[in-house]
């Protein structure tokens, strides 16, 4: 981004529902948990060009119980003095513990992609194509040498301690504490890479339409000079609020790219006129038998795991559906639904009127 501009993080937000959780940790999901450091306290992060620093925010995750992970005692107790507690009341604190839900202080902040985000970028990544064999990582390096155009999200204090660690000589190590991404890649501009060819054989493959077939063929041959790849990977229980920012911020690099591009060539690339994105979905098996008053969104026809993704929907051009063949959710919320894929095409056109509907649902 130029000067190095970032928008800054919204307002605090309130915590997800139960359900919203279970999506998280659901097997399909391909994430086990959220890391998420506590921080000692709140650290403002230094102002950018001409942008003030972002607000703190406050998340609320849920402590899940692991069986191959121990906490150590804060104050140095002996594993065989903790031994002696009955083991009744163990049990019940450890049932306890797995219910509560942890207030963490953090700040996060938007960054250019570096090198360092190559984990946590691949990790957000892991389910993108179901579970399919293709060149996930030639994918993340296109995502992470476009620095121009692409957020990744992270806790502030994190980051500043990366940069002081490259500052004295050390590499900073991996960061894999990310917990969102957003980029847009030119079909045109990457379709000779191996990981943009495996993209386009597996959508042909999956796509059983044949209409919508014929133009998704024509969007990734003939058109794919003017078509955006549209990726916004997080964890569910993700700020919602800052999701507007993030395509907010995404969609004025697109702008400032056609103009701020060294070459002329360069700045065509980011003259979208259409965005196409591959998502999740859940779409209900069976009609409910009777309407739930006590989980009326379990017996919604589809569930959104991403609550923009129902405005792209309504916008697209056309899309399609698909079955996701990795392993289904187990969790006995979802167990009248089955996950599927959603290809959309989203006309450039559209975009602020994206804009505007994504930001009156968060307001809401």
């Amino acid at each position: 981004m130029p000067g190095g501009r970032k928008r800054p993080a919204p307002a605090p937000f309130a915590g997800f529902s139960t359900f919203a959780r279970s999506l998280l940790f659901s097997p399909a999901s391909g994430f086990s948990r959220l890391p998420l450091p506590v921080a000692p306290a709140a650290k403002p992060q230094q102002e950018t060009t001409g942008m003030p620093p972002p607000p703190s925010k406050r998340a609320k995750l849920a402590e899940l119980p692991s069986d191959d992970e121990e906490f150590p005692s804060s104050d140095g107790e002996s594993d065989t003095e903790s031994s002696h507690s009955d083991g009744d009341n163990s049990s019940s604190d450890d049932d306890d513990a797995s219910q509560e839900m942890e207030t963490v202080q953090a700040d996060f902040a938007f960054f250019d992609p570096k090198p360092s985000d190559f984990h946590g970028v691949r990790l957000l990544l892991k389910t993108y194509l179901d579970s399919k064999p293709w060149d996930l990582t030639g994918f993340v390096d296109l995502i992470l040498e476009q620095t121009t155009v692409g957020t990744v999200v992270k806790m502030a204090e994190d980051e500043e301690d990366g940069e002081d660690g490259e500052a004295n000589g050390s590499d900073g190590g991996d960061n894999d504490d990310l917990f969102g991404l957003i980029t847009v890649l030119n079909l045109g501009r990457y379709g000779e890479n191996r990981c943009i060819k495996d993209l386009k054989d597996y959508l042909l493959g999956v796509c059983g339409d044949k209409d919508a077939k014929k133009k998704l063929r024509a969007l990734l041959e003939e058109k794919a000079s003017t078509v955006g790849l549209l990726v916004c990977r997080r964890f569910v229980n993700f700020p919602y609020e800052m999701v507007p920012k993030m395509y907010d911020s995404l969609f004025d690099e697109v702008s400032w790219a056609t103009e701020d591009e060294p070459t002329q060539e360069l700045q065509d690339s980011f003259r979208f006129k259409q965005y196409l994105l591959v998502v999740r979905i859940f779409e209900r098996k069976t009609p409910p038998k009777q309407k739930s008053k006590s989980n009326k969104d379990y017996d919604e026809p589809v569930i959104y795991s991403k609550l923009e993704d129902e405005i792209f929907r309504e916008l697209s051009s056309w899309s399609f559906t698909f079955p996701i063949r990795a392993e289904q959710s187990a969790q006995q919320e979802l167990k009248n639904y089955r996950e599927m894929g959603l290809v959309m095409c989203v006309k450039a056109e559209a975009i602020p009127k994206f804009c505007k509907k994504l930001e009156a649902l968060v307001s809401e």
